[in-house]
């Protein structure tokens, strides 16, 4: 993979696109410039190249959880409460409410969401120091009211997969999921 510079507003503009935790630029703007996907030989040759990728760019490498009964998709959503989620002014506080939220309607499955990583970092953990040891620049906050932290120094695309993700792990709808995503 060769490596260049971007301004700020195609930044966005790419990461805005990202459909799945763990997409890379070049899988975003293959799909946005309709050009076909790497072939297996291509796609090895390039990550032997690739250089260490931003964590808005990194694979998630997630387990599969075991086949459980479906969240009831109304408990967190109904939790919601819309005047908290205004008076939250930044993104991070918003990305916290709204994990708070579904801690808060599953304490007891919510270990669930330390399966979600990325390729060389946690997104989750039950300490601080454990996120630190996992990346550089992680920003850990603690989830309110929990024990579980957070990385928070993504962008606010990678917040919103992270918020969905999380809640597909607690067994939501992916339509359930992507509402409560998009509230952030």
């Amino acid at each position: 993979m060769k490596q260049i510079e971007i301004d700020a507003e195609l930044y966005r503009y790419i990461a805005s696109h990202t459909q799945s935790i763990g997409e890379s630029a070049s899988d975003i703007l293959r799909r946005l410039l309709a050009l076909p996907p790497l072939t297996g030989i291509e796609k090895e040759q390039a990550v032997a190249m690739e250089p260490e990728l931003a964590p808005a760019q990194e694979e998630a490498e997630v387990e599969e959880p075991p086949a459980e009964e479906p969240a009831p998709a109304q408990s967190a959503l109904e939790s919601v409460v819309a005047e908290q989620l205004d008076a939250e002014k930044s993104k991070v506080g918003r990305f916290l409410y709204l994990l708070s939220v579904l801690y808060q309607s599953h304490p007891d499955t919510f270990d669930n969401v330390l399966r979600i990583r990325g390729r060389h970092r946690l997104y989750f953990a039950k300490s601080k120091e454990e996120l630190k040891a996992s990346g550089n620049s992680t920003n850990p906050k603690e989830v309110p009211n929990s024990g579980y932290w957070v990385v928070t120094n993504s962008n606010t695309s990678k917040k919103q997969a992270i918020v969905k993700q999380a809640a597909q792990e607690l067994g939501y709808s992916a339509a359930d999921a992507d509402q409560l995503k998009d509230l952030l």
